[in-house]
């Protein structure tokens, strides 16, 4: 086995942000419509290395392939992501009676798709399909686990992958790492990143090739009507309205203070610097304990409701906003809060005439109302809007807490409090009905009918709608994170900032490698490693995220036609790609991706090729948020080991062995009860929903009790800390 210090040599890169904004960062330039084309910025070969000053994209070492194996080997490969549709070979689903693509060919049912075409044309080996779509990678894995001898390469979920690993029945990678000078470049420039797939810190040991769908930027983003906001917020004067509803009970308490001054730091109207604003309760009061007031005293219309809203944010702001107050919401500028997004939810919901000429209009909604999967995104937004770590866990619940060890949401008496907010707008009547009473409502109806108002989500997917759903003159827009109070250790009573847990890491899906399939036959196991080490080459990142050249625009000379993305020149797609991805995918870039090309699957995605699908509007609104991350009006956890430990991401699997994974998967309520799969229970949606009324679980109190300790929440804590430990210590032996 390899001597993992001689492995390892290179020095923590500190912090990846600086290389590696957001997907979508004002750097880019590039047409609004790719079909029209681009001039190169410049002209790069489709096999040429990367920029070798990019941390996160080493350049491919100039060495002697290695990895030798007889061309036509056959690898047997229970591989792809999730479903039948996503695998790499054609459905019947997706390719009917033979299904033509942008690269002039025809594919039928059981074809490989265009990109593993490719990767057996470059690398010379043969894919037999032994794919069964079970629905997960986890469930995929489970299903081949006591047959592993049919089967090359597996999918799998992390913790599962380590655990065979550690039993012997899947490679250890690093064994290998001297053979694969691509896949060793990046974990030697990535230190947490090796550690992040860790799965033995005596041996060191890797057990899967890990996944990154885009790396080291923001990954979900509050999304809002902003023609709505400007409708109720903006202008000289008064608001009126012919015709306006009413306030319902007020449930919701304020969360900011009630009296006294915060400052916070915002980009400046034009993005171009860090600028202070101050939130001045005093002058203007809460604006939430306002309303609230109002209310008590009797009946508040929409429309006082509104103005209520407009005199707030002139007193508080002192004028800052001017005639443009929503921009404290939608602008570059914003610095909202959850008070303030409160009484913007009472604003749009009393006023359904005005916004879209009924009755009824919703205000927080989730992407499909009736799947547990997307409906946990409520919660997720929760920690957002009121400073709750862990809810946005790379790994279960858990966060890195100041003191340097780990913390479990589920376990915090602050995840019920905010948990207990939503009730509380839940009551008020601020979110969808059919995400109450779960009806099969989803994002494309609440939009094409001006039903919603807001949900979070991610930016390329949701964007889309723009053209899809809304007319002319309607915008679905990404806006900024919220302030809030966050305890990040350095201020006993926390501190008000702009701060995201949805961060890109290293996925919890991997592709694996079979003892039992290879049996010892060096050929298979040298074509399954070269795999993994060609994805992480340059030439590699490309195929694996655009797919083939066919799929690209090209110069005369046959070199890509690019354009700047995070200070990088990267392939634009071709006309025929972009516009065969309206056709098939209404402009979704994953689904296209996974269906069609067959990239995206696993390795690593480039957000290049995602960005030139996000939608003008898309673009506009994640470029906000970019330039604010940019100049660190929002912090993140980052992608090291940071001096407050408190910013450390959250490592995507522990080093735990068998005898400790059992153990936590003993304490099934624990996971039971917190699940985030499709039909699935969560309880902490369940709170949201209907306050605290499950059994044991009546009050903030009962809730950090039973899962701390009836449903063996410390136990499972405490042999994770362990772990963490461990890993903690095996890091000092990565960076000398």
């Amino acid at each position: 086995m390899m001597n993992i210090k001689r492995i390892l040599t290179v020095v923590l890169v500190i912090c990846m942000l600086a290389t590696c904004l957001a997907a979508c960062t004002p750097q880019i330039e590039i047409p609004t419509d790719p079909t029209q084309g681009t001039e190169p910025t410049q002209g790069i070969e489709p096999t040429q290395g990367t920029d070798p000053t990019d941390p996160t994209e080493p350049t491919t070492p100039a060495v002697q392939d290695l990895l030798i194996f007889k061309e036509g080997t056959v690898l047997r490969m229970a591989t792809g992501y999730n479903n039948t549709k996503t695998g790499l070979f054609f459905d019947a689903e997706t390719a009917k009676d033979g299904i033509t693509l942008a690269d002039g060919k025809t594919y039928h049912t059981g074809d490989l798709k265009p990109t593993w075409v490719e990767v057996q044309n470059r690398l010379g080996m043969v894919f037999e399909n032994k794919w069964t779509g079970a629905g997960s990678a986890e469930k995929e894995f489970k299903y081949w686990a006591e047959q592993l001898d049919q089967v090359d390469m597996v999918s799998g979920n992390a913790t599962l992958l380590n655990e065979y690993g550690v039993a012997g029945k899947l490679v250890d990678i690093a064994e290998y790492l001297d053979l694969m000078p691509n896949f060793k470049a990046y974990l030697d420039s990535n230190p947490i990143v090796r550690l992040a797939i860790t799965g033995n810190t005596d041996s060191g040991a890797i057990y899967f090739s890990p996944y990154f769908d885009g790396v080291s930027d923001i990954e979900r983003m509050p999304l809002m009507r902003t023609d709505w906001v400007e409708k109720l917020l903006n202008g000289e004067g008064e608001f009126t309205a012919a015709a306006s509803g009413k306030l319902n009970a007020a449930s919701y308490t304020p969360y900011m203070p009630t009296s006294g001054k915060v400052t916070v730091d915002v980009v400046n109207k034009a993005g171009t610097a860090v600028e202070s604003v101050t939130k001045n309760y005093d002058k203007a009061g809460n604006i939430i304990k306002t309303m609230n007031d109002a209310l008590a005293k009797g009946e508040v219309t929409g429309v006082q409701a509104v103005n209520m809203l407009r005199k707030y944010i002139d007193e508080a702001y002192n004028g800052y906003y001017g005639t443009n107050r929503a921009d404290l919401f939608i602008g570059q500028n914003a610095a909202w809060d959850a008070d303030e997004l409160v009484a913007l939810l009472r604003c749009v919901v009393a006023n359904a005439q005005t916004l879209n000429g009924t009755d009824t209009v919703f205000g927080l909604f989730s992407r499909e109302d009736d799947n547990n999967q997307r409906r946990v995104d409520m919660f997720r937004f929760a920690g957002t809007l009121f400073g709750v770590r862990g809810l946005e866990s790379r790994q279960d619940y858990l966060y890195v807490g100041a003191d340097g060890q780990l913390h479990d949401a589920r376990m915090d008496k602050e995840t019920y409090e905010a948990m207990e907010r939503m009730n509380a707008m839940v009551e008020e009547g601020l979110m969808s009905a059919s995400f109450v009473n779960t009806s099969d409502e989803d994002t494309s109806t609440m939009l094409a009918n001006d039903l919603g108002f807001m949900h979070y989500d991610y930016n390329q997917t949701q964007t889309i709608y723009n053209e899809t759903k809304l007319q002319a003159g309607e915008k679905y827009m990404a806006v900024m994170v919220p302030v809030a109070r966050w305890f990040d250790g350095t201020n006993a009573n926390g501190v008000y900032m702009r701060f995201t847990e949805s961060w890109r890491s290293v996925k919890t899906d991997g592709w694996a490698i079979s003892i039992d399939g290879i049996n010892g036959d060096q050929d298979k196991l040298y074509a399954a490693l070269k795999i993994i080490d060609f994805a992480y080459s340059e030439e590699g990142q490309i195929l694996m995220s655009y797919g083939p050249d066919a799929f690209i625009k090209t110069n005369s000379d046959g070199s890509y036609v690019t354009f700047n993305f995070n200070g990088k020149q990267m392939p634009v797609i071709s006309d025929a790609t972009y516009a065969e991805l309206w056709e098939k995918a209404s402009g979704n870039y994953t689904n296209y991706a996974r269906f069609y090309l067959g990239s995206t699957l696993s390795f690593m995605k480039s957000q290049a090729f995602e960005y030139q699908c996000t939608h003008t509007v898309g673009k506009e609104g994640a470029g906000y948020i970019s330039t604010a991350i940019g100049l660190g009006t929002i912090k993140h956890p980052e992608l090291a080991m940071t001096e407050n430990p408190w910013y450390t991401i959250v490592p995507t699997v522990l080093p735990l062995t068998k005898v400790e994974n059992d153990m936590i998967k003993g304490y099934t309520e624990l996971s039971n009860n917190f699940n985030t799969s499709k039909d699935k229970v969560n309880y902490l949606i369940d709170i949201i929903v209907g306050g605290f009324t499950i059994e044991n679980m009546g009050s903030i109190e009962e809730c950090v009790n039973t899962v701390s300790n009836t449903w063996n929440g410390n136990n499972a804590l405490s042999i994770r800390n362990d772990a963490w430990e461990l890993l903690k210590e095996y890091y000092q032996t990565l960076i000398r």
